[in-house]
């Protein structure tokens, strides 16, 4: 498996005889969607010993999405999930912040003290990078947590002049949610294109007319030097009026907290995970934004950023906790994501990087196209836009290895599952 210790596969945990009297304490860091998830999975897999859920954040536990939309726009107070912890008997200590791992000890490190585990998750996620020089500096803002969300909803209600640095998903999302709120929005973007880290340039290339379909203006090849009150001075000089400053511009994994821990972390710096999304220290896991995994499906280690995966991955650990590691299963996912952006609903499946073809199935200059990518005429991923049906029947394609005929693949008006090869 692409870069996976062999050493792995032969790790027996240490530590996991347990008695009736002394059920096995499972302790969950991160109280996000791949925490919670984690917690509820276990539940639902018949673990009984205690679930303990430690997060940072003083809120109930809460799904990001809405943030970008609904909650921001103030058509929802919040996002909750609608779990009930304590039915399921699931322990949630929130406002703790993790400070760090001893696994010699089975004990996490918190900011209220010690707390013993005999196996922990790591689901702490990823936290947003921040725009250089620009940490502190009043009307500059984030937008990953409630609280953040909370501070932005009265800026568009004010419908402020508002600078969005960085055209990646979520600066396209606020960018949306900025413009229906009657906000004048400018997007300013380093690279030559929107999505230029995600996209290759054919793709992303055409979603620059969007911008200015919504009414934003979108300023390429722009670097931010400075925000100064009221304004945003770019590195050719140029001023943009803004009344606020909203950074988009990427997202890493929220592990620094585990420096010095002993457990492996990434070039990203990312938790290392295996197969069964467990970490280089025994009776630790790690799932969600904080980790990567290998995908024998895609022959490289993966990190991804996206809901679905914070989702999915709890049941393989939650599986094997639950098995004690007796289990064979692995976690090797179709990656998928959307993004609901200036009156379209964009979605991706699969990883493309590895494609030795593209293929496209109507044009972007329409409202409605789709994008295949295929390896030896394999479909490997697909970006859909307005093409939900295309969406669906492309992921089970991906998840079955399904052989493409390209010119059957090109007519957009055949199912996209009627251009397999048979035979």
């Amino acid at each position: 498996m692409p870069g996976v210790s062999d050493a792995w596969s032969d790790r027996v945990s240490v530590d996991r005889q347990q008695t009736a009297a002394q059920p096995r304490r499972v302790v969950v860091v991160g109280a996000g969607m791949a925490g919670v998830q984690t917690a509820v999975a276990l539940r639902e897999q018949g673990f009984a010993g205690t679930v303990t859920v430690v997060g940072a954040e003083p809120h109930q536990p809460y799904d990001r999405p809405p943030l970008s939309k609904a909650v921001l726009l103030g058509k929802a107070e919040d996002s909750a999930f609608d779990i009930d912890f304590d039915s399921l008997g699931i322990e949630l200590r929130l406002g703790l912040e993790a400070t760090g791992v001893r696994p010699a000890d089975h004990e996490l490190d918190t900011s209220q003290g010690p707390v013993p585990y005999d196996v922990l998750v790591l689901a702490t996620g990823a936290e947003p990078i921040r725009l250089p020089g620009t940490e502190g500096v009043p009307g500059v803002h984030l937008l990953r947590t409630l609280d953040d969300a909370e501070r932005l909803r009265p800026v568009l209600a004010r419908q402020h002049d508002i600078v969005v640095v960085g055209a990646g998903w979520i600066g396209a999302e606020f960018a949306t949610a900025a413009r229906e709120a009657g906000c004048a929005v400018t997007v300013v973007e380093a690279a030559d294109r929107p999505l230029a880290g995600a996209l290759p340039a054919e793709v992303a290339a055409p979603m620059t007319g969007w911008y200015a379909d919504s009414g934003a203006a979108l300023r390429t090849h722009a670097r931010v030097t400075r925000v100064e009150p009221g304004a945003v001075v770019l590195d050719d000089g140029t001023r943009v009026a803004a009344g606020a400053v909203v950074v988009g511009i990427g997202a890493r994994p929220a592990t620094a907290w585990l420096t010095g821990s002993g457990i492996e972390l990434g070039a990203q710096g990312e938790i290392v995970a295996d197969a069964r999304l467990r970490t280089s220290a025994p009776d630790v896991y790690a799932v969600g934004d904080c980790a990567s995994f290998p995908s024998a499906r895609y022959g490289e280690r993966l990190l991804v950023h996206h809901w679905d995966n914070a989702l999915q991955g709890p049941r393989t650990v939650a599986g094997n906790i639950v098995e004690d590691g007796q289990t064979d299963a692995v976690y090797d996912p179709v990656p998928y994501f959307w993004s609901e952006q200036f009156g379209r609903f964009v979605q991706y499946a699969g990883h493309h990087s590895g494609a030795d073809s593209t293929v496209w199935r109507g044009g972007p200059e329409g409202p409605a196209w789709s994008v295949c990518w295929l390896r030896e005429g394999r479909l490997v991923a697909l970006l859909a836009v307005g093409r939900p049906r295309d969406l669906a029947q492309g992921r089970r394609l991906i998840e079955a290895g399904a052989a493409m005929d390209p010119d059957l693949l090109t007519d957009p008006a055949r199912p996209l599952k009627s251009a397999v090869r048979t035979g």
